[in-house]
């Protein structure tokens, strides 16, 4: 069932003017409450849209690591409540709260769902995108420029507009039925999240999972949520036949740095959790370290590599933060907001290793930079990923 807050119904909402109940004699038998006590619920935006607060959530919950303390704290901050009393002195006016953001999916009927690359930085040639869009709202996501391409914006558009492939299995079982198709490694999920939140109701990419599950292909995922785990009664028996493997992308380990950089992906402890399950049900799970950005998550480099080789990861890998088009004026706003102290050093940083630009799309650096803080960084990923045994080549599957 939808999610009633984000559709515009409001159930058990309360109604100003309806009278009060009278006070009820003693002889008279007591009468049950008219509804139940208002709560508020967890929801993007709750503190600020008042009227609907108290809306009834349907849906089933899921563990992607925050309590409840932890989403108050940041839908506060997000709705910038104020009032009398709060910041500005006593009897200050209120800033206006910014509107509620409100997640639209409009089904798509997509003609082909393959998409072919042949770029030499990429570990697959195949790849297999379930959504536009992603609600994750990574600050930094390479693919945020593509909502342009929509004549949406790559900043809030790209987190709350988003596109469903609804045919994208029949479309993937008609690619495989070809006489002409040859079989190789499909990357599902690569620009944006195949698990993000919307995939719990809309199960596209479990029905693209089915589809590879009957036909004995290989598959790679690469996700930033937990709701992976769904889908291990389909991928442990693939991956006995060295079909599947799964990425598991962690940017730090700072769960207060998670929050405003990956404000709706999994906390890293719970992306740490389903490495350790999706490696006990026998997937081989490879740890994704990206991206790496100076000064505010590259520290955490080596200590990432340690925590996810003993929750059984067996591959990884690291990109450098990159800033294409309209991303580096959104991340450079993110920096101002969250790390003014650095935040000149940081971009300084970034420059050096793209040649004295935000970006330098070249495939022989995009993914690394160059210069010698990039070489460090190599250096400190080699020499961390052998001391722990990490394999960092292209993955081992069955493509007969």
């Amino acid at each position: 069932m939808k999610d009633n807050a984000r559709n515009g119904r409001h159930i058990g909402q309360y109604d100003p003017d309806r009278p009060a109940d009278d006070v009820p004699d003693d002889s008279a038998p007591p009468r049950p409450p008219l509804r139940p006590p208002l709560r508020a619920l967890k929801g993007r935006g709750a503190v600020s849209n008042l009227q609907g607060r108290f809306e009834r959530d349907t849906r089933e919950p899921f563990d992607d690591g925050w309590g409840p303390a932890d989403i108050g704290e940041h839908e506060a901050i997000a709705g910038g409540e104020g009032g009398e009393g709060g910041e500005g002195g006593e009897g200050a006016a209120a800033e206006p709260a910014p509107p509620k953001l409100i997640t639209r999916v409009t089904q798509e009927q997509a003609r082909s769902i393959l998409s072919r690359n042949s770029s030499p930085d990429i570990p697959f040639g195949v790849s297999l995108n379930p959504y536009r869009g992603c609600e994750h709202g990574c600050i930094y996501c390479f693919a945020r420029p593509t909502h342009a391409y929509l004549d949406l914006s790559p900043g809030l558009d790209f987190e709350t507009q988003l596109y469903a492939k609804t045919n994208a299995a029949e479309r993937l079982r008609e690619a495989l039925s070809l006489p002409s198709y040859r079989c190789e490694l499909i990357a599902l999920g690569v620009n944006t999240d195949a698990y993000q939140p919307i995939e719990r109701t809309q199960r596209i990419t479990r029905q693209v999972l089915e589809v590879l599950h009957e036909c004995h292909h290989p598959v790679a995922l690469i996700t930033k949520s937990s709701l992976i785990e769904r889908d291990i009664d389909l991928l442990a028996p693939m991956a006995a036949r060295r079909l599947a493997v799964a990425a598991i992308t962690i940017t730090t380990l700072d769960a207060g740095i998670a929050r405003t950089l990956e404000p709706r992906a999994a906390t890293p402890s719970r992306r740490l959790r389903t490495i350790r399950t999706l490696s006990e049900a026998g997937i081989p799970v490879a740890v994704s370290v990206a991206p790496v950005i100076p000064f505010i998550t590259e520290p955490d480099l080596e200590r990432i590599l340690e925590a996810a080789r003993e929750a059984g990861a067996v591959y990884a890998n690291y990109i450098v933060l990159r800033l294409p088009w309209e991303v580096a004026p959104l991340f450079q706003q993110w920096l101002e907001a969250h790390f003014p102290d650095r935040a000149e050093r940081v971009m300084n940083r970034v420059r050096e290793m793209r040649g004295g630009k935000d970006y330098d799309s070249d495939f022989s650096t995009r993914m690394r930079g160059t210069g010698v803080w990039a070489d460090l960084m190599r250096q400190r990923f080699h020499k961390a990923a052998e001391r722990l045994g990490f394999r960092y080549h292209r993955f081992d599957l069955d493509t007969s």
